[in-house]
């Protein structure tokens, strides 16, 4: 049976995407070159909330995508791969190119995510610079891979797991580490 530890509340998380939001804002001095990006499923949540708070903060919208990052992904065989759908799931309706693409995740753990987004993204065109937002770095990255701007670092061990509850997909905000006795 494992323990479950909450980490972050509804308003904690909250708070935190507002900051974010705000340091998206800052960091690029407004919002005219971004796109907000989010990582299906959890991350593209994320983003959409992001795209909410910055459009409040600077008074218009700004420009939001999705990406599935299945077929880019490192860890699956080919058999799984062919066992799949070939169909690549990209969201974005606008050119990439000399753009800065913010990409969303809710958990940075190894940086195998991140990395088969990054390869999603340069199929799509050339962004004049990619950033990384996550909820939560809960740290033992595999590769080199940093995000930009975070919720909460949050130290595990490697046995541990961090999850994420959305409202929209699980019907509640919260985000609580479990640990295995």
């Amino acid at each position: 049976m494992p323990q479950i530890t909450e980490l972050l509340d509804s308003t904690s998380m909250n708070r935190a995407l507002t900051r974010i939001a705000h340091e998206i804002i800052e960091r690029n001095k407004g919002i005219d070159e971004c796109i907000v990006v989010g990582i299906k499923t959890r991350g593209a949540f994320l983003a959409r909330r992001l795209a909410e708070r910055i459009e409040k903060i600077e008074g218009k919208p700004i420009r939001t995508g999705e990406l599935d990052i299945t077929l880019y992904r490192d860890d699956l065989s080919t058999k799984q791969v062919n066992d799949e759908a070939q169909v690549q799931q990209v969201d974005i309706d606008y050119q990439v190119s000399d753009q800065k693409i913010v990409l969303v995740d809710d958990v940075l753990y190894t940086g195998r995510t991140v990395r088969a987004a990054l390869d999603a993204v340069m199929d799509l065109g050339r962004p004049s610079q990619i950033q990384l937002a996550v909820l939560i770095d809960r740290g033992h990255r595999e590769l080199p891979i940093r995000a930009d701007y975070v919720g909460k670092n949050i130290p595990t061990a490697s046995h541990e797991r961090i999850v994420v509850n959305l409202e929209e997909v699980d019907g509640q905000d919260i985000v609580a580490i479990h640990k295995e006795d």
